[in-house]
């Protein structure tokens, strides 16, 4: 099966697991890594992390670390 790529073709993409620490919101949830917008093809498989009962994830293929925040600008 081949997926096509969403978005604009001269559209700016963020390398995949480029931070280790992300901060995310509600309206993320369900969280997955990688995050949307990145380039799935030179990262991992999609997996999901269960974020909302102590606030904070991290992903078992690389290691990168979530943290849940309430309101916008934390």
């Amino acid at each position: 099966m081949v997926r096509e790529r969403t978005g604009e073709v001269d559209q700016e993409l963020a390398t995949a697991n480029a931070e280790r620490v992300y901060k995310v919101g509600r309206e993320m949830l369900p969280l997955h890594c990688p995050m949307p917008g990145t380039y799935l093809w030179n990262s991992h498989p999609k997996v999901y992390l269960p974020i909302e009962q102590t606030g904070e994830a991290k992903c078992p293929y690389c290691g990168a670390s979530y943290e849940l925040i309430s309101e916008p600008g934390q």
